[in-house]
C-alpha cells in the first residue's frame, strides 16, 4: 500500500487538534487544513452560530459534506471533535489519511474547555460533558491508527510524541 501523504489529527474539542497540527505541518514541512474553517468559511459564519440556527443535526450533516470533500495532499489535517458523527467523512478520512488520536482524559478535557456553546461543540441539550465524552471516545479509537497520549504533556511534548508514534 502507498504511504498516505496526510496525517488526520481527531480528538475532543480542548486536545490540541489545531494546535499540534499547525506545528506538525511546520515541522514536517506539510500544508495544514483545519477543517472548521472550511465550513465557517463555506456557511459564512461560526460553528456556534450554525448550530444554533440550524440545529445539531444539519450542522453534522454539513461538517459531513464539507469533510467528506476535502482535497488534500501531503497535509495535516484538524477536522472538529465531532467530525467522527460522519460516516462519509470519516472513510474519506481512513482513505486519505493516517489518522492520530489525541486522546485525554475526562478530567484534562474538562479542564481546558471554556464555555462550550461559545466553542461550537456539538452536544444533545441536556447532554453533559462526561456523557458526549463516554459516547465519541469509542469512535476516535475505532478510526484511529495511531493513539497518543495527551495528558499531561506541553504542546511540545505531544507533537513529539506524534511524531514519535508515527515514525516521522
Amino acid at each position: 500500500m502507498q504511504e498516505k501523504s496526510n496525517i488526520v489529527l481527531l480528538g475532543m474539542p480542548g486536545s490540541g487538534k489545531s494546535t499540534v497540527g499547525v506545528l506538525l505541518a511546520k515541522r514536517l514541512g506539510k500544508r495544514f487544513i483545519d477543517t472548521d474553517l472550511l465550513i465557517q468559511e463555506q456557511e459564512g459564519r461560526l460553528l456556534s452560530d450554525i448550530i444554533r440556527e440550524e440545529g445539531l443535526d444539519k450542522f453534522i450533516a454539513i461538517e459531513n459534506a464539507v469533510n467528506a470533500s476535502v482535497v488534500a495532499e501531503n497535509s495535516v489535517i484538524a477536522p472538529g471533535g465531532s467530525a467522527i458523527y460522519g460516516k462519509e467523512a470519516m472513510e474519506h478520512f481512513k482513505e486519505i489519511a493516517e489518522i492520530v488520536y489525541l486522546k485525554l482524559s475526562y478530567r484534562s478535557v474538562a479542564r481546558r474547555l471554556g464555555d462550550l456553546t461559545k466553542r461550537g461543540v456539538v452536544f444533545r441539550p441536556g447532554q453533559t460533558l462526561k456523557a458526549l465524552y463516554k459516547e465519541r471516545c469509542p469512535l476516535y479509537e475505532q478510526y484511529a491508527d495511531y493513539v497518543v497520549e495527551c495528558d499531561g504533556k506541553k504542546i511540545g511534548e505531544t507533537l513529539e510524541l506524534v511524531r514519535q508514534t508515527m515514525g516521522k
